[in-house]
């Protein structure tokens, strides 16, 4: 059974307010047992992804006997979190069993707010130190899923580990090759700063070309490279990488370095097709953005046998820092009546390495028959023996990249409050850029807005 929940939850709401609820402590732990009078599995989630691999797991095996009941909200309007909320403070029978939370707020379950509601995955009887060294599992997505306890109670099943995604026609044009290597000294990768990538934006400004197509292709990277979160102790914390943002998103506009795009928007997509104000070498991503955005918006019709737009002319290699974008996290209830059920499921999302696990099938594009879409996947294991070989990157191997990728990115400076601060340090940048502000003027501006909306100390 499947609900789509997508009007006013207001009626929904009038529960209560999660923050003062769910008791934040440690499960006990011991053996994953279930209820035998529960037949049902209640999974919330905000797309049909997680849930349609739940009805894989299930169809593949017969044995399982369990109906699963599926709740989706769509993020849109920020409908999803008070919905989830409002059901897990409830609990009860129809109280969700698995539930999802994606990068914008997952620290909210996993180690703010809402994170007493959360089973550890030992408790779903997971050996989950063992299967997270044996699968290689990014760290940082551990990171991300493990309680202020120690206890891990989320994990993903998805790598979003961010490289650069280049044009070979433009690399081949400024530089004489498209070689991922050549590509990767050009920019500085692996460097840890930004210094040759200018270098680099200068050559091809000479050329006719913009390095990329708008600041917000160079804030993902500045945002999770950063040593430290918004928040520290209480109070909001620029980290000065990310405050160096404001230099960096100033001189790609006077420089006339990018078309001064702002990601999501149209100008950004026709860049993807070489049909912006001028050619741009690439984006800053991880694999999802490739699968998902790139190749519905490089203008390849998939009508005709031959390939149009930019499609198959492009390529990765390794950004100058290490960083992640996006994801989605697994977690269960800690009041689960059937925690060893939801323990096999969530295991075989989430550390399952073996060729019959989701995440070979999601790595090699085989979830649903042979020719789907090749993804990058949580576990280092699974993408050393799986091909990731893609026509839209030119036949390049991505997991060749995406592998250290993974390794490289950190997890230890996000929190519960990113989505709203992220936005209004985006609406600063923008602001000081187009010369509305001066930098202190911007940053004041930032402080007041955050002051407003995210109970935190401003100072």
């Amino acid at each position: 059974m499947k609900r789509l929940i997508a009007t006013s939850l207001c009626a929904v709401m009038a529960i209560g307010c999660l923050t003062a609820c769910g008791d934040n402590s440690s499960s006990t732990g011991g053996e994953a047992t279930n209820d035998p009078s529960v037949k049902t599995i209640n999974v919330w989630a905000f797309t049909d992804e997680v849930p349609n691999m739940i009805q894989k797991y299930v169809d593949t095996h017969p044995d399982f006997g369990y109906e699963i009941n599926t709740t989706i909200v769509p993020t849109t309007d920020g409908l999803y979190q008070p919905a989830l909320d409002a059901a897990l403070q409830a609990g009860g029978a129809e109280a969700p069993d698995i539930y999802c939370a994606e990068a914008a707020f997952v620290l909210k379950y996993a180690q703010g707010d809402a994170s007493g509601y959360a089973a550890p995955y030992a408790d779903l009887g997971i050996d989950v130190d063992k299967a997270i060294k044996d699968a290689k599992i990014a760290d940082y997505s551990v990171e991300i899923g493990t309680n202020p306890n120690g206890d891990v109670v989320a994990l993903g099943y998805q790598a979003t580990g961010g490289a650069f995604i280049y044009r070979r026609s433009v690399a081949k044009d400024v530089w004489g090759t498209d070689d991922p290597a050549t590509v990767k000294a050009k920019i500085g990768g692996g460097s840890g700063n930004w210094d040759q990538f200018f270098v680099a934006a200068e050559e091809l400004k000479a050329k006719g070309y913009g390095i990329i197509s708008g600041d917000g292709d160079l804030w993902h990277a500045v945002e999770n490279s950063s040593d430290e979160g918004w928040v520290v102790d209480g109070k909001l914390n620029i980290d000065p990488k990310r405050e160096a943002f404001l230099d960096l998103s100033k001189k790609l506009k006077d420089n006339g370095y990018h078309n001064d795009t702002q990601d999501w928007q149209e100008g950004w997509f026709a860049d993807m097709k070489g049909e912006g104000e001028k050619e741009v070498l690439g984006f800053f991503g991880p694999a999802w953005l490739i699968n998902y955005t790139m190749g519905d918006n490089c203008g390849d019709d998939k009508k005709t046998p031959e390939r149009e737009g930019t499609y198959g002319d492009w390529a990765i290699c390794e950004s100058p820092v290490g960083f992640f974008w996006g994801g989605t996290w697994v977690l269960a209830n800690k009041d689960s009546k059937v925690k060893a059920a939801v323990g096999d499921i969530i295991e075989w999302i989430t550390l399952d390495t073996s060729e019959t696990g989701l995440q070979y099938m999601w790595a090699n594009g085989t979830l649903n028959g042979e020719g789907g879409t090749k993804d990058s996947v949580a576990s280092g294991v699974v993408m050393e023996k799986s091909n990731g070989e893609m026509e839209f990157l030119g036949g390049q191997n991505m997991f060749d990249v995406f592998v250290p990728a993974n390794a490289f990115a950190n997890g230890k400076n996000l929190t519960q409050y990113d989505e709203t601060i992220n936005s209004a340090w985006r609406d600063a940048v923008r602001q000081y850029t187009a010369g509305e502000l001066s930098r202190d003027e911007a940053i004041a501006a930032f402080k007041a807005t955050v002051g407003d909306k995210v109970a935190i100390t401003v100072e």
